[in-house]
């Protein structure tokens, strides 16, 4: 990837309703990623990754490459 990388910068469009929230907490790590399908939230917390709020489960067989039983 040849993309430049800038610090967090968090601008918005009108004066909000209610205050910011933070994107750094104390052993939480947060990233944004823009996909086609539009921004997703992706966090990980005590090695539990988490995309939009919602728990990633790890495939049942990852020590194996597929066709190789």
């Amino acid at each position: 990837m040849s993309a430049p990388l800038f610090r967090e910068v968090l601008q918005a469009q009108e004066p909000p309703l209610q205050e910011a929230l933070p994107l750094a907490t104390e052993g939480v790590q947060r990233y944004v990623w823009e996909s086609r399908f539009g921004p997703m939230l992706i966090e990980v917390v005590d090695r539990v990754a988490y995309v939009n709020g919602g728990k990633v489960e790890p495939s049942t067989d990852t020590t194996q490459p597929q066709g190789a039983r």
